[in-house]
């Protein structure tokens, strides 16, 4: 089922993140979240593509066996290191399995200073989205930044090219993480003022760890609200409380967005149930919804 026809519920839409696991002893972790977390009845759930698409077959082999179980599946697609041929190769193959939805991204820049964007390939994500949007009759989603994209040069121009990508064909948007509920008011807003209109989905990561936050923060330029930070930095050498603490701050959060009228909430599980179903218990969520 397409997520823009799902998005058109009335009722709540919960849906998770999962990425490939890397090592055959994370299969098990792997597959017993997606269990664990299935009593929820997720509406969707996503798959990530490393980057460059270095987890290429992986991701795609996810994802199909998602779809396989009876999930809804949207799976990543990054094109900064892909040729419009593979690209082209690879939505077959989800086609030819009956994925429907595919999250578009440019993808992170390698690091090797002497990569060059293939010629015949994408050098921003809403080339990729217009790509997707007229040749395979996918749903198109697509990320947007509630603090703006690092390299934005300020949140309005990053709004901006988000309705660029809209207008290329992107039904919904994913934001990145967030730990602060304005930003996101703030850029569901301001996108409604440059015209954005499709429903944009709030990306929620649970605190569970000091390094963790630390790093993720560090990747995508989020924000640690001062009472957060304070907490985590008085609690990282006790890693059970920090974990409790930031929970319960991820559970506030969720909470403060469903009072305040939001219908999805899209988890980063890190491949691990026990804080998304610590959340969705606490927020009365229930089971087989």
């Amino acid at each position: 089922m397409k997520v823009r026809d799902i998005l058109k519920k009335g009722s709540l839409i919960i849906s998770y993140e999962f990425f490939p696991p890397k090592r055959p002893e994370d299969e098990e972790i792997f597959w017993n979240t997606v269990e664990s977390l299935k009593r929820w009845n997720p509406d969707f759930v996503s798959v990530t593509y490393g980057a460059g698409g270095s987890t290429h077959d992986k991701s795609i082999e996810i994802a199909v066996a998602l779809k396989e179980r009876g999930y809804n599946v949207v799976a990543h697609l990054t094109c900064i290191a892909s040729t419009k041929q593979k690209i082209k190769g690879t939505l077959n193959v989800l086609k030819l399995h009956g994925i429907e939805n595919i999250l578009a991204l440019r993808g992170d820049i390698p690091q090797d200073p002497d990569f060059r964007p293939p010629e015949d390939g994408f050098r921003y994500a809403y080339q990729l989205v217009e790509f997707i949007h007229k040749n395979n009759g996918f749903c198109v989603g697509v990320a947007g930044y509630p603090e703006g994209h690092p390299e934005a040069p300020s949140l309005e121009k990053d709004v901006e090219y988000l309705k660029l990508k809209v207008d290329k064909g992107a039904d919904f948007v994913v934001t990145q993480l967030f730990f602060k509920n304005e930003y996101y008011y703030r850029f569901v807003e301001l996108a409604a003022s440059k015209g954005v209109k499709v429903p944009i989905i709030p990306g929620i990561l649970p605190i569970t760890s000091y390094s963790q936050i630390v790093r993720f923060t560090q990747l995508c330029g989020a924000t640690i609200p001062k009472e957060l930070l304070e907490t985590i930095e008085r609690l990282k050498d006790k890693p059970e409380d920090l974990k409790k603490a930031g929970i319960e701050y991820t559970i506030n959060q969720c909470r403060d967005l469903l009072e305040n009228g939001v219908r999805y909430l899209h988890f980063y599980t890190l491949n691990r149930y026990p804080a998304t179903e610590q959340i969705l218990k606490a927020l009365s969520i229930p089971e087989k919804r």
